[in-house]
Parts: C-alpha cells; sequence; structure tokens
C-alpha cells in the first residue's frame, strides 16, 4: 500500500477553504493516473508545534501507482506548486501539504526518506491512518497504528470534521 498524508490550513490560491483545496488535489493525483484506493475521514489538528497558526484540515489517502517513490513524490510536489505551494521555512503555515508516508513497507534512507521520518510522533497523521489502515504497521519498529497513536503526544488536539 502506498500512503500519504495531506494538510493545509491557509485558505487556496483561489481562496479555496483548505479542505477543498486537498480535496482538489486528490482530484489531481487521479488525473495524472495515480488511483485513488481509499481516503480517510478529513480531521481537524493544531498546528505542530504549537504556535498561533489557524488549525489544520489532514487526511491520509491510499494509492496505487507503477511510479517509483522518486517520481512519485516529485509529482505530488509539483501539485503542491500548481496549487499555491511556497515553501518558505519548516513548519510554516501553508495553503497545501503533501507528504508520502509510506511505500508499500518499503524501508529507504535516501531520497525520498521511507518511511516518511516523522510520522510514527504525529497523531495528525496516524488518527486519518488508522481510518484507512487500521492493521499498518510502521516498517522500521513493527509498532502498530494503534500502538503508535496512544503514544503520540498531540493525539488530543485530533477531531474529527463534520461531513
Amino acid at each position: 500500500m502506498i500512503l500519504i498524508g495531506l494538510g493545509a490550513n491557509l485558505p487556496g490560491a483561489d481562496h479555496s477553504t483548505p479542505r477543498d483545496t486537498l480535496a482538489t488535489a486528490l482530484r489531481e493525483i487521479e488525473a495524472a493516473g495515480v488511483t485513488l484506493v481509499d481516503r480517510s475521514s478529513w480531521y481537524s489538528s493544531a498546528p505542530v508545534p504549537a504556535s498561533d497558526q489557524p488549525d489544520y484540515v489532514n487526511a491520509v489517502a491510499a494509492l496505487e501507482t507503477d511510479l517509483p517513490p522518486g517520481p512519485l513524490l516529485t509529482l505530488l510536489h509539483e501539485i503542491e506548486s500548481r496549487m499555491g505551494r511556497i515553501r518558505t521555512e519548516r513548519d510554516a503555515a501553508r495553503v497545501i501539504d503533501i507528504d508520502l508516508l509510506d511505500y508499500h513497507g518499503r524501508i529507504d534512507a535516501g531520497w525520498p526518506i521511507l518511511p516518511h521520518p516523522r510520522m510514527a510522533d504525529r497523531a495528525f497523521v496516524l488518527r486519518p491512518l488508522q481510518d484507512i489502515a487500521p492493521d499498518w504497521s510502521h516498517p522500521v519498529t513493527g509498532k502498530g497504528v494503534a500502538a503508535l497513536l496512544a503514544e503520540a503526544a498531540d493525539r488530543a488536539d485530533v477531531q474529527p470534521l463534520k461531513p
């Protein structure tokens, strides 16, 4: 299974809400020939690290594609750019963020780093991941998503959004 994380906390370039921006990104991914297998519910989460930024909208999606990890991440970055993402400082507010979380359980320290190096600590990734892959285990630690979520310090800050 290929897993991506999506997040946004600023209006899109077209003044769309963060949730609408993320939904559009998923359509763009599909238009590029990547199959969307599943998507979690939408969640609201406080910024990490804590700041005065607006809350984020987050989701996790499962994909299928023949693209290797590097070209897939390049495609995701191209979609971010088209949607108005400007990379500034780390952890800055953003129009959109799409992360490659896991690629069929591959472990790779090159580019891209797999699994995503901070996913196991972030409830805003783990809670939506649990929606679509409750039996998923971290390829490095072997811990299941439920165990990782129980250990995540920010788990109380992640709340489901109404449909």
